[in-house]
């Protein structure tokens, strides 16, 4: 009977995950806008899993870091020093989580070409529970600020 459940609930509930790069020049002003549909981590089963517990043992993600490879299973391939930002806000609305994270000037700065959603604040270290790339590098200068929203749909 346990099997059967457990069979279940792995056919019937999943992460989707999609991710918006807005990147904004010194003024202000748009200057791209990426979305795309990106990569929900074995470790963001885990801790999704994790917090119907009593108490749960897991860490929540808090961070957003960018880098100039393709991540790895737990890790981005090439993390830019500096860039682990905390999220602006996380939001819920029934089974979507909403998180924002925006990288100011200086921050994150460099040609990027991947995104990870992470528990820790400690830049490059695991545990990564969304990832981002694939998409056309985003060429952030000093001046630019890149807004990060990142959206959880739990089917």
């Amino acid at each position: 009977m346990e099997s059967e459940i457990k069979e279940t609930m792995n056919e019937t509930m999943n992460i989707k995950s999609n991710v918006v790069f807005k990147l904004y020049d010194e003024k202000g002003k748009l200057k791209l806008k990426r979305v795309l549909h990106n990569t929900a981590t074995t470790h963001s089963k885990s801790g999704v899993a994790d917090q119907l517990l009593d108490s749960p043992t897991l860490p929540v993600p808090g961070w957003v870091e960018l880098g100039t490879g393709t991540p790895a299973a737990t890790l981005l391939g090439a993390y830019i020093p500096g860039s682990r930002t905390a999220f602006d806000s996380k939001t819920r609305l029934l089974n979507v989580v909403t998180t924002v994270t925006t990288f100011g000037p200086g921050v994150g700065t460099g040609t990027i070409t991947e995104a990870g959603m992470f528990d820790v604040v400690t830049q490059n270290t695991i545990n990564m529970w969304a990832s981002a790339t694939g998409f056309t590098a985003i060429p952030k200068g000093a001046g630019d600020t890149l807004v990060v929203t990142w959206i959880l749909t739990i089917n």
